[in-house]
């Protein structure tokens, strides 16, 4: 691992399954050529009708029963790093059941739930969806918050990710609504939340890699989930081997400026701490 790396678990990943662009034998050699002694690979759940993602393939629902096994039977080998089988559970809120189904279907280590898509399932990740008026921002903004407060309180999830990917294309007019105070405070009761339920809150090294190079989530989040106690995990959310780990000393320097000592891990459901 590269020197000053502490993160040892990247929880996050995609593969060529659903829209990453390497295999998940190339993933999973990444993440021993980077030292990591847990990587996780976390492909999208299938998508309910009518919902679509034009970046998903079109065979991921055939392909996913194939990769799911191969992890099944993968992760319990002695060979590093621990190969941990979550999945990122799209957060669709008009079909609760599927979403039930979907998360129970397999022996998941873990689920790490994410917004991608508002109510009229408008697509957050779709730059067409922005910019937008100061107002509709404003809303859009708040009920994103309050769907995550949702989802942790769901009892389906053990990681929130990226918790402000909302501000993926919008990212100025995000750093305007998040610096005000009464904004902030609309982020407060999913953070609690996460501390009431035992959901951690995923810091991420994706937006690194973004125009706006800002880690998810930005500082005012970081240093509110600190107040408030929430316990972190790291993802790279990489969707190449090239990607995996990646950051991650930055990544690390970032967590440890708002105080944090550890990170958690989860296997078979359970939390594990690891030190920072």
């Amino acid at each position: 691992m590269n020197q000053g790396v502490t993160i040892t678990a990247d929880l996050h990943s995609h593969t060529d399954v659903s829209h990453g662009r390497d295999a998940p034998e190339a993933m999973l050699a990444a993440a021993r050529a980077a030292g990591l002694a847990f990587f996780g690979i976390s492909e999208h759940s299938v998508l309910p009708p009518p919902y679509v993602c034009r970046l998903y393939r079109r065979d991921m629902a055939k392909r996913m029963p194939g990769l799911l096994d191969r992890l099944e039977r993968r992760r319990d080998s002695a060979e590093a790093p621990r190969l941990l089988m979550g999945m990122e559970l799209d957060w669709t809120p008009d079909q609760p059941e599927y979403m039930r189904e979907v998360a129970a279907s397999r022996p998941f280590d873990y689920v790490i739930g994410s917004i991608h898509h508002l109510d009229g399932r408008l697509s957050i990740g779709n730059p067409a969806a922005w910019p937008c008026s100061e107002s509709e921002a404003d809303a859009r903004f708040r009920r994103y918050y309050a769907l995550m407060t949702d989802m942790v309180c769901s009892g389906l999830v053990h990681i929130a990710s990226h918790p402000d990917f909302i501000k993926l294309n919008c990212h100025a007019l995000f750093r305007r609504w998040i610096t005000q105070p009464r904004n902030l405070a609309c982020v407060r009761p999913a953070l609690l939340a996460m501390k009431r339920r035992g959901v951690a809150m995923e810091v991420s090294s994706a937006g690194l890699r973004r125009p706006f190079a800002e880690a998810y989530p930005g500082p005012e989040i970081m240093a509110l989930a600190a107040d408030v106690g929430v316990e972190i995990c790291f993802g790279s959310d990489a969707h190449a081997a090239a990607e995996v780990a990646g950051n991650f000393p930055e990544l690390a320097a970032y967590a440890r400026g708002f105080g944090h000592t550890r990170s958690v891990v989860f296997i078979r459901g359970d939390r594990h701490i690891l030190p920072l």
